[in-house]
Order: C-alpha cells, then structure tokens, then sequence
C-alpha cells in the first residue's frame, strides 16, 4: 500500500523556516565569537543587531505567509508559534549581547562563555530539526534531536545556577552583580525558548509521523 504524506506540498513555509534556523545559528555564533575573541565589541554587537533585524523580516515573511495560505502543511497554531518562539531565541541572544555592550563588561566570564557554548550546540539542533520538516521519512529523527535540545537546556540551568551563586560567592561588586545577572538571565531565556522551539517541533513530529 503506498504511503501518503499528510503534510501538503506547500514548501514556502520550510524553505522560510529553514532560513530562520539558519539565521539563528549566525546570531549564536557570532555571540560566541564576540565573546570568545573579546575584540571591537560595538562592531560584534552591531552584526549581531543586524542578524536580529532579519529574524524579524523572516518571521513577518512567515506570518504574512499563513495569512495568504489556506491550505497549510501543519497546524496554523504551530506554524505561529514556531516562528515566534525561534524569534524569541535570536531576540534573547542579541539582549545579551547589548547588555554587555551597554554595561561596558571589561572581560567575558568563563560561565557567559560555556553558555553561549550551549546556545551555538542547542541552535545548530534546531537546524537540523527544522530541515526534517519538508520530509515525512526525516519526522522520527525530529523527535531525537529534540531530546539533545532539551538536554542542552538542562545543562545550560546548571551553568546559569553556577554562574548564579558565583556572583554572590565571589562578593563582586553590587553595580557587577547587577549587570551580568541580566545578561545571564538573557543567555538562559535564549536557551528556554531553544526548549520550546523544540517542543513545537515534537508536537508536529508526533501529530504527522
């Protein structure tokens, strides 16, 4: 008996997510970069601003997608959420990288860089979650890359909390404590939405497989 898919062959909206994931890998990455390399930070940040400008239009390029689609190749529900929440992810990278841009951090601590480690490991999982979407026989492997997501989310809590009491261990100065909890807190929240992302994509994986 052949096989049907159920996904129709409507391939804007994964060539569009395909695009988002791709740009949320260039925003992780270049976190990273700044962070590990430490050198002209404005221009660093600015990339990474920039980055985050195209996320949008990529984001609104999906949304005005769905509105002129009747026929979607999943649920309208998750095709929003999913493109909101990878928003959200490239969103909470750059906050980070403003955040130390603005507070003027003189040097990156060994916790922002194991973070940013994690974001790049979690953000290049969705790439390669998001591509299985356009083929049915890929929609079982979605499922396992969503499981290594959600375990580096778990290992990011556990940085973050070290980080954490660190600040306060240390008896750092209040004006110090301040700045690199936000932008910690930032780091962590990118992380989280790399957890809901990967949680869209397992309730499509499981509704279509």
């Amino acid at each position: 008996m052949v096989k049907f898919s159920l996904l129709p062959r409507q391939t804007k909206f994964f060539d569009l997510f395909e695009e988002s994931a791709r740009n949320m890998v260039k925003v992780s990455r270049a976190l990273k970069d700044m962070i590990d390399n430490w050198d002209v930070v404005g221009g660093r940040v600015a990339e990474i601003t920039e980055l985050e400008h195209t996320g949008d239009t990529i984001t609104h390029q999906i949304l005005a997608q769905l509105h002129r689609t009747f026929v979607t190749p999943f649920d309208r529900e998750d095709i929003a959420l999913l493109a909101h929440t990878m928003d959200d992810v490239t969103d909470f990278i750059h906050a980070a990288a403003d955040a130390m841009l603005i507070y003027k951090i003189e040097q990156p601590s060994q916790r922002a860089k194991e973070l940013a480690s994690i974001i790049v490991e979690a953000t290049a999982e969705i790439e390669r979650a998001v591509s299985g979407l356009r083929r049915h026989s890929e929609l079982k492997k979605i499922l396992e890359k969503c499981v290594e997501i959600n375990r580096l989310e778990n290992m990011a809590d556990r940085v973050f909390r070290a980080a954490m009491a660190e600040l306060f261990d240390d008896a750092m100065d209040i004006a110090q404590v301040i700045k690199w909890r936000e932008i910690y807190e930032h780091m962590e929240s990118a992380t989280d939405r790399c957890e809901d992302v990967a949680n869209v994509l397992e309730g499509v994986a499981l509704k279509h497989a």
